[in-house]
């Protein structure tokens, strides 16, 4: 390998070094927000920053988060398996919908441009996003919140008596 090759690759590699120092930990929140789970978060964003990397010659002249940020998404898109999401606020929205709320809420991308990363319409979007934004401020299903079905508003149970208790190591 000649001088100026060596010389161009370490550099290459100290470039992407630093992006990823200061790019990673947002795409690790985008990655665990879009799949629900760290584990899942962590290979999705591994083949994605193995991705930008071969292509960083490419793309260094361009904005290195957005295309990142950009192949993220797709992969996450195209990959079933990560599309389960087991937990997490966004994991009653389906894959587009988290998608969307990722990149327009989180991420702060415009509508216009979210639409073309993600291939749709700006119309439908904008659909999604309103669409989620009620799924997420709906009730989520489970137990009755607290103090309904006849509890005092204090927490304590009908008719004013608290249960005694005993404290740990007091004495009686």
């Amino acid at each position: 390998m000649g001088k100026r090759r060596a010389a161009a690759e370490t550099r290459r590699d100290a470039e992407f070094a630093a992006f990823t120092a200061g790019a990673a930990g947002r795409l690790l929140h985008t990655a665990t927000l879009l799949t629900g789970d760290r584990e899942q978060a962590e290979r999705l964003l591994t083949a994605t920053l193995a991705r930008t990397y071969a292509d960083w010659l490419r793309i260094r002249s361009d904005d290195p988060y957005d295309q990142a940020r950009t192949e993220l998404v797709r992969r996450f898109a195209c990959r079933p398996f990560w599309r389960r999401p087991r937990g997490g606020v966004l994991e009653r929205l389906t894959p587009q919908e988290r998608m969307v709320v990722t990149m327009r809420y989180f991420e702060g991308v415009a509508e216009e441009q979210a639409a073309a990363q993600l291939g749709l319409p700006p119309d439908r979007v904008r659909a999604l996003c309103a669409r989620a934004a009620a799924t997420l401020r709906s009730r989520p299903p489970g137990p009755p919140p607290r103090g309904a079905g006849g509890a005092r508003p204090g927490g304590g149970p009908p008719g004013g008596t608290r249960p005694r208790t005993e404290m740990h190591g007091a004495a009686r």
